[in-house]
């Protein structure tokens, strides 16, 4: 039955936009309780056309995922600020002192650097009910906000990650399209079986 004609205790609310958390496992606690939005992780999947005649077929390609962008409120204890500035140096960033240091960013570093990147989606209980994780996720922007004399909003700090692909857990619901039939169900799992 729908959510919205069949309310009572125990009735579940639709997945809401405000109900996240994002985990990042190189920042103290993990937690990153100052974000103030997050995207989801998405795809796309390219295409290759086939002509015969007049007549197109298209074929699916690869699967190429997108950035995801996460904007942070500039707490200054933690100071996001710093606490990105230091994932940067750690992925290998260092500005050049002279000629011969040639030393540069990594995808290992930078990678090892961010650490885990989760995003949990929660309910009404604060529990996760969809939760993503980056694979070899790594900061490819960071912007430090913009500062201006007539606004009192507060500072933030716009990151985006880029990474691999990501993994989504989510527990077994009645109605789901997935054939689990226990436990969470997992796509995009590199230990699935075929």
């Amino acid at each position: 039955m729908a959510f919205w004609s069949n309310v009572s205790k125990g009735t579940k609310d639709p997945k809401r936009n405000f109900r996240f958390k994002v985990s990042i496992s190189s920042v103290d606690g993990g937690m990153i309780w100052w974000a103030k939005t997050c995207d989801k992780p998405s795809f796309t999947i390219e295409t290759t056309e086939h002509q015969y005649l007049n007549h197109t077929f298209y074929y699916p390609g690869a699967v190429k995922w997108q950035s995801v962008a996460l904007q942070l409120v500039d707490p200054t204890e933690p100071d996001a600020t710093a606490t990105v500035a230091s994932i940067i140096q750690h992925s290998g960033y260092k500005p050049p002192a002279n000629q011969g240091k040639l030393s540069t960013m990594t995808k290992g570093s930078a990678v090892g650097a961010l650490g885990d990147v989760v995003i949990e989606q929660l309910d009404g209980d604060g529990l996760a009910i969809e939760s993503w994780t980056l694979r070899a996720a790594f900061i490819t922007e960071a912007k430090f906000g913009t500062l201006e004399y007539g606004s009192d909003d507060l500072t933030t700090l716009d990151l985006t990650l880029q990474y691999d692909w990501a993994t989504c857990s989510t527990p077994l619901t009645a109605g789901s399209a997935h054939t689990a039939t226990s436990g969470d169900q997992n796509f995009f799992d590199i230990t699935e079986a075929s």
